[in-house]
């Protein structure tokens, strides 16, 4: 799964078959079916660059697409939040992440061996108390489409958002984060425990904010653009 999460990453556009070419090339006997039951496992397909990690309810209420075309231009203009794999030495975990459109600022971050969409909320109420977004952009999972989620966006006055199906772009920069933590932490370091891993990720995401210059920020820090001095701080 490890090998299968990098590659993914690198080429987001393999499916199953050069999945599985790639992985023979590399010594290891596995067929087709297999890398399908992997990747569907750990929620990717070659569909765009979109994981597929949460799949809307059928009954669950679409909210439009609010950003198209849209210049975002400050902070707590818009939100958005996602959920990546994360592979472990036995089994794996899932993380989620609130991040602010104009800053890259990562707002909050949870961790969670299931699905479920209280991770998410958790997240939602971390971020919540450090601003409030204009907008509140999302996939069309789930955890997202649920009244808890949705209703707690629209008892704070935030307009809902959602990517239209299979469009990884409608939510870059949360994929561009997942890309960062991922070749910058976790596989740097492989950690064996989950306490271990959220330590790791506490440690980076606290470099990634207040230490890490971003070329798109005119090489300035998340932190530095959002309004932050510190960690645990408030927006200006």
């Amino acid at each position: 799964m490890h090998l299968i999460d990098e590659e993914y990453l690198r080429h987001p556009f393999l499916g199953s078959r050069r999945m599985t070419d790639y992985l023979q090339k590399l010594g290891y006997a596995v067929n087709r079916k297999r890398v399908q039951r992997l990747m569907r496992t750990m929620g990717i397909a070659a569909i765009y660059a979109k994981p597929r990690l949460s799949q809307r309810a059928r009954e669950a209420r679409i909210y439009p697409y609010l950003l198209r075309n849209v210049a975002i231009v400050r902070p707590n203009q818009v939100w958005s939040t996602d959920i990546t794999y994360v592979p472990m030495p036995r089994g794996f975990m899932y993380l989620t992440a609130v991040l602010d459109w104009y800053s890259r600022y990562v707002l909050a971050w949870e961790l969670s061996a299931t699905l479920d969409v209280g991770f998410c909320l958790s997240a939602l109420e971390q971020a919540l108390l450090i601003g409030v977004p204009e907008i509140f952009n999302t996939d069309q999972g789930t955890q997202y489409t649920s009244q808890a989620f949705t209703g707690r966006l629209e008892r704070a006055g935030i307009a809902i958002s959602m990517d239209g199906r299979g469009r990884a772009l409608d939510n870059v920069f949360v994929e561009r984060l997942w890309r960062s933590v991922k070749y910058e932490e976790i596989y740097l370091h492989e950690h064996a425990t989950a306490a271990s891993l959220a330590a790791g990720l506490e440690a980076y995401f606290s470099y990634y904010c207040h230490q890490r210059p971003h070329q798109a920020l005119g090489n300035r820090t998340p932190a530095a653009v959002y309004g932050l001095a510190v960690i645990g701080g408030a927006a200006t």
